[in-house]
């Protein structure tokens, strides 16, 4: 079966950057040459169609960096992104110039960037404010995510809105309460109602659970687990937590210093994990 993402030699130097920063010659993140932090060194990874995909590693792995580069909120330094999808995969004409052969992602327009972005993807961020504008309504939010994916009927916006509301288990008469008023649980709920809005192919998931109470943050989970079996979602999950690791995805990449140490079915990294530093994060969560 062939990946329906597939990401090659991505690297990430932030600062001024020497020739030396793309090797591995580097201590910490640092290169030892021109001093720039190497947040991501030669990250090779494949996602399939309806996986969940974790990234695990702790604060400073360079794991929410890569996030980001794939979310288009930043560029790599260099490196591929590769795209396998079928026709029925998207729902709009724009977007065709995906099926052109050996596409890089990382090579599109800006604008041809926002149309993948606002038809392909969703994220939810660990911070609500970086997700949600807090002094908008929660169905306000939805509808902006609807409008960048042109859809204007006011009626089906709210429709959308409400339905979206109902599943991720906040009451629709809620739809005109702003976010700011809600608790951090139904926060995060509304961020994944904007998320899905417009039936992404990727859901991206950054810490989704950091903050919130056991009982808060058990409910958000299997809200996401069950989201992602019901509507075939393919995921990345980033997160230091191995429980949320476990409990989300199927196969993991962990992460240390911009680079991936250990690669796996995620029961087998968490149950028998190979490198040395994968060995102290299952041991410090036991």
């Amino acid at each position: 079966m062939k990946p329906i993402l597939e990401a090659k030699n991505i690297w990430k130097v932030f600062g001024t950057g020497c020739k030396n920063c793309l090797t591995t010659n580097s201590i910490n993140n640092i290169c030892q040459n021109c001093g720039s932090v190497i947040a991501c060194k030669n990250i090779s990874f494949e996602v399939y169609k309806g996986e969940a995909l974790g990234i695990v590693g702790e604060s400073g792995s360079g794991k929410t960096t890569l996030l980001k580069i794939l979310n288009f909120d930043i560029s790599p330094t260099i490196g591929e992104l590769k795209l396998s999808i079928e026709q029925e995969d998207i729902n709009d004409n724009r977007l065709n110039f995906l099926f052109q052969k050996e596409l890089n992602l990382f090579s599109l327009s800006n604008y041809e960037k926002r149309l993948v972005r606002n038809f392909l993807m969703g994220i939810v961020y660990q911070n609500p404010f970086l997700g949600l504008k807090m002094n908008v309504s929660a169905g306000g939010n939805i509808g902006e995510r609807l409008i960048m994916a042109e859809i204007k009927s006011v009626e089906k916006i709210r429709r959308r809105a409400k339905e979206l509301l109902q599943r991720t288990e906040i009451s629709p008469d809620r739809i005109d309460e702003l976010p700011k008023n809600f608790s951090g649980g139904m926060q995060q709920r509304v961020q994944i109602a904007k998320a899905l809005s417009i039936k992404p192919l990727f859901l991206f998931l950054d810490e989704p659970t950091t903050g919130l109470d056991l009982s808060v943050q058990a409910r958000v989970l299997d809200l996401i687990k069950n989201l992602q079996k019901e509507m075939d979602l393919t995921m990345i999950v980033v997160s230091h937590d191995l429980g949320i690791i476990k409990h989300l995805t199927t196969r993991s990449i962990v992460m240390k210093d911009g680079e991936i140490v250990e690669s796996g079915l995620t029961d087998q990294i968490l149950e028998d994990p190979q490198h040395e530093f994968t060995q102290i994060l299952v041991n410090s969560s036991l």
